[in-house]
């Protein structure tokens, strides 16, 4: 069974909150265990995607981390939102398979198991008018701030996505 470079990601993430991993060759291993065929070179892309870092456990020794904004917006931009924008137009690219508006709410659609990431990646870039987003399975929900804009964030999306394709 193929899987998808996000449900990989979405993996790493789970094993770095759960394991120490001391090495990409720790990691490797542990994909390898789950079913994953990737190589070294796939997995350091993916720690760099999802902003994993070395810092010292109890003990001292350099594991890998996520650091906590990944998983939630800023509370305030910062100078990483220019990063995280540019994440997030690869996320885009990847995983955006429709998206539609109403009012303030727009409606992305994912492939199974993508939703989370995507929310992430939208939350972590800061966009002044998404007020937040909430994921599904494979479904985003994003509310804007003002009553009908909805529709043009929809549009600046999907040309955010197409413009990475």
């Amino acid at each position: 069974m193929v899987r998808s470079a996000v449900a990989r990601r979405n993996r790493i993430v789970e094993l770095l909150a759960r394991h120490r991993v001391h090495s990409q060759a720790v990691l490797l291993d542990l994909l390898s265990a789950d079913g994953y065929d990737v190589t070294q070179a796939t997995v350091s892309r993916d720690l760099d995607e999802i902003g994993a870092v070395k810092t010292p456990d109890e003990s001292g020794l350099p594991v890998y981390t996520v650091p906590a904004d990944f998983a939630g917006p800023p509370a305030a931009p910062s100078p990483g939102v220019a990063n995280a924008r540019h994440r997030l137009a690869r996320t885009l690219a990847e995983v955006l398979v429709a998206a539609d508006s109403a009012a303030n709410q727009v409606v992305l659609r994912t492939p199974p198991g993508a939703a989370a990431f995507l929310a992430a990646a939208v939350d972590a870039a800061a966009i002044d008018e998404v007020l937040g987003t909430i994921a599904g399975d494979d479904t985003v929900l994003l509310i804007t701030r003002t009553p009908n804009s909805g529709p043009e964030v929809a549009a600046t999306l999907i040309a955010m996505a197409e413009q990475r394709r």
